[in-house]
């Protein structure tokens, strides 16, 4: 048998056999008829890299080299999982892996970093969200798929990689030399920041998040004698994860509603999740912080709250990821992971592309308090707020002037934070005159 005859009967069956699928599938879906003139020209295309390649290539090479075209040609989420790739996968998810700790996707031919992972080499390193990386370690990453140049950056902890970053508002690319590490992610970091408000930042969502969050709550509210006033939700650099925990997320927070639905062309892909009721955190007020680094399942938490009126989201425009993954194990420990559905907030929006639009846009400045302060800025002024939360204050001038300080470091090195901590006081005081 020719290997133009072999190939056509191979990719025939494929395509027959994914019809009579589909088609048992969902049966209202038409069956397309094959692209044959498409098959003619992929078939004669492997003939002649067989026969006139420089090297000899193996079928299984060649084939997996297509497959992997095919779907890097989708979008830049799908892809093709050999055995490293999916094992990697499944670890990512569990909460620890080896590498550099960064989310990553693809952009014109690049690797975009979406978000540092926190206490990780990358982010001790200096890289941002948006940065594209061009070369690791000298080698171009023009032409290589995305789980490639993921295979590239892991490696054995201790070990060196050097990646070149080209970033916004730097003239030319520069490198950075990170040293491997055994990246462990930390679900939940949660804080008083200040008495009776609290501060929580989830860094990705994984298979405990909903737990520890709710345990993060817990202790929180504990801590301040049950009188919580206020949370800071923090988002920011936040690459998502895992779909049920954003959902479970989300539904701390909500007694009742639609949190996201899903739309794909197969039945399977048709999905709402909605809250559940519970009298747990459902009257805490919220900040959400975001920014252009918090995609995916962040979204959808920063959607369902802004759309049900839960929390103000503050910040800056999120990334803008509002497709679904789902992962497809194959037969030989292999596996795809293929975009199969769009998500929608509860009020149909479609984040793809666009990102969650904050209520309140507020930049992570560099802020001078002292030379601001001086000045009689109107910013600074907010800061006014920390004397009258409490009629204790006044009869504690050491405390009132301990906050004031803390205030003034926080709106140094975190002011979008120190913002968010502002309203939320406001918001405090509005809440205890309408009561």
């Amino acid at each position: 048998m020719t290997i133009f005859k072999k190939i056509s009967y191979v990719i025939t069956f494929f395509f027959i056999t994914s019809s009579f699928s589909l088609a048992n599938s969902e049966k209202k879906q038409e069956v397309n008829t094959l692209p044959l003139n498409e098959i003619r020209i992929f078939t004669e295309i492997f003939s002649k890299i067989k026969s006139d390649y420089v090297e000899n290539i193996e079928d299984s090479t060649l084939l997996k080299n297509a497959i992997r075209g095919m779907l890097q040609g989708l979008d830049p989420h799908s892809a093709y999982l050999d055995k490293d790739s999916y094992k990697e996968l499944q670890e990512g998810t569990s909460g620890e892996f080896g590498g550099l700790g960064i989310e990553v996707g693809y952009e014109d031919g690049f690797v975009k970093v979406i978000s540092p992972i926190d206490d990780t080499p990358a982010k001790r390193a200096g890289i941002k969200a948006g940065d594209l990386i061009i070369r690791l370690d000298g080698k171009s990453v023009k032409g290589i798929s995305l789980m490639e140049a993921v295979k590239m950056m892991r490696g054995k902890p201790g070990s060196e990689i050097e990646l070149t970053i080209l970033r916004g508002g730097e003239e030319k690319p520069f490198n950075v030399t990170i040293v491997r590490d055994i990246i462990t992610v930390k679900n939940i970091k949660a804080e008083t920041i200040e008495s009776a408000f609290g501060y929580i930042r989830i860094s990705n969502f994984q298979i405990h998040t909903v737990d520890d969050l709710s345990k993060a709550l817990t202790k929180l509210e504990s801590e301040n004698n049950n009188m919580l006033k206020g949370l800071v939700l923090d988002l920011r650099n936040n690459p998502g994860g895992l779909l049920n925990a954003a959902v479970g997320v989300s539904d701390l927070f909500l007694d009742e509603g639609l949190i996201v639905y899903t739309e794909g062309r197969v039945k399977g892909s048709k999905l709402k999740f909605n809250a559940k009721p519970s009298e747990m955190f459902k009257d805490i007020p919220i900040i959400v912080l975001v920014n252009g680094g918090s995609a995916s399942a962040s979204e959808i938490v920063a959607g369902a709250l802004q759309d049900h009126r839960r929390a103000i989201i503050m910040g800056e425009r999120t990334f803008g990821k509002g497709s679904v993954q789902t992962i497809l194990p194959m037969n030989d420990e292999t596996a795809l992971k293929l975009t199969t559905a769009r998500y929608y907030t509860p009020s149909g929006r479609s984040i793809q592309a666009s990102g969650i639009e904050p209520d309140m846009i507020v930049k992570n400045i560099k802020f001078d308090v002292k030379q601001n302060n001086n000045m009689g800025n109107g910013l600074i002024k907010e800061s006014d707020l920390t004397g009258h939360l409490d009629s204790e204050v006044t009869k504690n001038d050491s405390n009132q002037k301990k906050d004031n300080v803390d205030n003034s470091s926080l709106a140094e090195t975190d002011y979008q934070l120190y913002e968010a901590l502002n309203v939320l006081k406001g918001l405090s005081i509005h809440l205890k005159k309408a009561g």
